[in-house]
């Protein structure tokens, strides 16, 4: 029995590691929409060739935030300034580098009403997907569980780790609701 227990932790301790990985991955794309807010995260995943070699952005320059609507990019080799630049437009993150010479500057547009109700559908719809995840990685542990009851777990601990698995779900998924909440609010007061 000792050996369906081990199973059985092996089973949810996945499932949890799945359902926070799911989360991971809604955070790392709510910081992609642009919420009009500047946020140096908005150029992680730009790569610039450095010297032929693709190098993150964030490794050829100092990002900083001037204020609210300016992220700057201040090179640390001024030959840099036009591969920067290149890495930006080509990005397509909607955003135009303004080159002075010293530094680039990215100027973010303010948000029109329509643009704002976009982002948040856009923002749902990353939840829904998020959601749809966590719902898979729930009937995948349960169909385990299910498995392990045929080779001989007893009804009441097939139960209570069902139990387990739905407490998990619940977890992630008012985790998931409070995520779109803070960026759906950070949309709409920018």
């Amino acid at each position: 029995m000792s050996d369906m227990s081990g199973r059985l932790d092996s089973i949810l301790n996945e499932a949890g590691q799945n359902m926070k990985k799911a989360i991971q991955h809604l955070e790392t794309e709510l910081v992609k929409i642009r919420a009009g807010r500047a946020n140096p995260n908005m150029l992680d995943g730009i790569v610039v060739d450095y010297y032929g070699n693709p190098t993150p952005i964030n490794q050829v320059g100092n990002i900083t935030v001037a204020d609210a609507r300016t992220i700057t990019i201040q090179p640390w080799e001024k030959n840099m300034l036009q591969p920067i630049e290149r890495s930006i437009i080509n990005a397509n993150i909607g955003l135009t580098p303004q080159n002075d010479g010293n530094i680039i500057r990215l100027f973010l547009p303010p948000l029109t009403e329509e643009r704002r109700k976009e982002l948040v559908k856009r923002v749902n719809a990353e939840g829904e997907h998020t959601k749809v995840a966590i719902r898979n990685i729930r009937r995948d542990a349960i169909e385990h569980i299910k498995k392990l009851q045929k080779d001989g777990l007893s009804e009441d601990a097939a139960k209570d780790s069902e139990k387990d698995v739905q407490a998990l779900t619940d977890k992630y998924t008012a985790e998931i609701d409070k995520h779109l909440e803070a960026k759906d609010k950070e949309i709409m007061s920018v």
